[in-house]
């Protein structure tokens, strides 16, 4: 057989693997965000509402080296509307619940920052 050094189709172009391996790591973010407590749940939709007003070009979500005081007050702010939504009952001055909003807001913030450039999750 004449070995030529030509590459069958399927060969030239491994890219639609890649997008595949990329679709179930997508997947498995969200089964496993499915598994979240309630709370957590509540507070992810706010903060996902939230983040969706910010999402524009030249904002401070898409800094290079977003200022950690901005993301903190930006957090104070999801707290603010949580408190809105749940009534003044609930109490998330406390301090575990606000890191929690603040993982939430910093982990929304980097699924933003790599799911739109062109729609695709980038690790």
């Amino acid at each position: 057989m004449n070995q030529s050094g030509i590459l069958p189709f399927y060969m030239t172009y491994p890219l639609p693997l890649y997008y595949q391996q990329e679709d179930s790591v997508t997947r498995d973010l969200e089964y496993l965000q499915q598994m979240y407590p309630l709370q957590a749940k509540k507070y992810q939709r706010i903060i996902a509402e939230t983040l969706d007003c910010m999402d524009y070009e030249g904002s401070m979500i898409y800094d290079e080296y977003p200022d950690k005081w901005q993301l903190y007050r930006l957090s104070q702010i999801v707290s603010g509307r949580i408190r809105e939504a749940e009534g003044e009952s609930c109490d998330t001055e406390d301090g575990e619940i606000s890191a929690l909003i603040q993982v939430l807001v910093f982990y929304e913030i980097y699924r933003k920052r790599h799911t739109n450039r062109r729609g695709v999750l980038k690790f």
